[in-house]
């Protein structure tokens, strides 16, 4: 039986496409492997959100070639439907497939594995605007919970991003298939869902119509599914309504943890970003998120450094956030990407600035997620026992998010559990005791 290991680099929805991918590859007679192990066959499913995603999806494939130097190398995801000729060029790569191909890999593959076979196309990539169709995913036993993809692709033009580009117009599978879905993952045993998409708010568009919402999708989710516990990924402000706020505050499955994208605390800033809202909307949903939730855990993406990004206009991103009830920041550094607006955007910010604003939103972040880990000691919750630490001890994440430590104990596994909160550790995560 020949041997597969994939390589995932970027988001939740990458990790859930390449599960998906691995599991039709068996019914090729593959089987999965570890990077180390001397697989006949690397998959390598890119990001290239940043520079430094494209750099590493090059190191990687050196790497490959150093473990076995006769197996077949696949490159797949968003940097291989951005720069496939790129890609194709690397030393050691054998097959280059764009964003629709890729789920024709089982297909497609076979003539690869003979190494001899020098006159085949290395590249098989189609135009983004071609892609249209929906591949359902999701992840299992890659990570202690499943990521299930409900959304793909995207219709905003933000000034910084190439997801579009890389993905395609806004997409989505229907509320029934979903639902379906949902139970053949429950029937595997997981006790927990992440719910995934590239823009996952604007959920419910099919053949380039709109013809759900991601609210009644969650809505159906609430009534008819059997799994315990559901997240959210991420979702934009502007598509995150009260109204499904009121609804997730007493939902009992969806869980109070939020992640919406703010990029940043400064009106002029989220202008020249073309993002779809102000600040003013952004503290409106935290505040209401809070007023039915007190306990929620909210996290936030931050951009620092885009162009345009003045030392005052980040300052205002920065007392902006040290003045919001959220519990944790993902900052991100600008980086350039080609055929996008935000290339002709002036003035440019250079990387010792970029690096300085990141480090001071890092510390930023530590406080945060101290300060809110702190507001939870002395309280109960429900955590997913997931996996097993240091030894003696094993972990888990509560409903709202906090890493929970507690004395091991095999039965607990992928279990939840009610615990009550005592204090931080030195690692900053929660030591807690199993109530009976």
């Amino acid at each position: 039986m020949k041997k597969v290991a994939f390589y995932t680099l970027g988001c939740k929805l990458n990790f859930a496409e390449s599960s998906s991918i691995a599991r039709s590859l068996e019914s090729m007679g593959f089987v999965r492997a570890e990077f180390q192990d001397q697989p006949d066959l690397f998959v390598i499913n890119t990001c290239s959100v940043t520079e430094q995603a494209d750099k590493k999806c090059k190191k990687v494939v050196r790497e490959a070639k150093k473990v076995n130097s006769n197996s077949t190398v696949v490159i797949i995801g968003c940097y291989a439907q951005l720069k496939p000729e790129e890609i194709s060029a690397i030393p050691g790569v054998d097959l280059v497939l764009g964003a629709n191909e890729k789920f024709q890999l089982p297909t497609l593959l076979p003539p690869y594995l003979n190494r001899e076979s020098a006159d085949l196309p290395k590249l098989i990539a189609s135009e983004i605007r071609y892609d249209l169709d929906y591949h359902a995913s999701y992840s299992v036993n890659d990570r202690t919970r499943t990521f299930l993809k409900v959304q793909d692709g995207c219709d905003y033009p933000c000034s910084y991003c190439t997801i579009p580009l890389a993905r395609g117009q806004s997409r989505s599978d229907t509320i029934e298939k979903v639902l379906g879905i949902i139970e053949e993952i429950a029937a595997k045993g997981v006790k927990e869902i992440v719910l995934t998409g590239v823009n996952i708010g604007d959920f419910g568009i099919q053949n380039g119509k709109r013809v759900e919402t991601f609210f009644q999708l969650v809505q159906a989710i609430e009534e008819k599914s059997s799994i315990q516990r559901f997240r959210i990924s991420s979702i934009e402000p502007n598509l995150l309504t009260s109204e499904m706020i009121a609804f997730l505050g007493s939902s009992t499955k969806f869980v109070p943890h939020f992640h919406i994208p703010l990029q940043s605390g400064s009106n002029s800033v989220l202008r020249l970003m073309k993002r779809r809202y102000q600040r003013e909307l952004y503290v409106d949903r935290v505040t209401s998120i809070k007023e039915v939730m007190p306990n929620a855990c909210i996290g936030v993406d931050v951009i620092v450094g885009h162009p345009g990004e003045t030392p005052e206009l980040f300052l205002e991103t920065y007392e902006f956030l040290n003045g919001l009830d959220i519990s944790y920041l993902h900052v991100f550094p600008y980086s350039e990407r080609p055929n996008t607006y935000a290339v002709d955007i002036k003035p440019k910010v250079d990387g010792m600035q970029k690096a300085e604003r990141s480090k001071m939103l890092h510390i930023l972040s530590d406080k945060k997620r101290r300060a809110f880990y702190e507001s939870q000691s002395g309280l109960k919750g429900q955590v997913l026992f997931e996996e097993s630490a240091t030894p003696g001890t094993m972990e888990g994440f509560s409903e709202n998010y906090v890493r929970v430590v507690v004395p091991f104990d095999p039965l607990q596994i992928n279990t939840v559990q009610q615990v009550r909160y005592k204090s931080l550790n030195e690692a900053g995560e929660m030591l807690g005791v199993v109530l009976e």
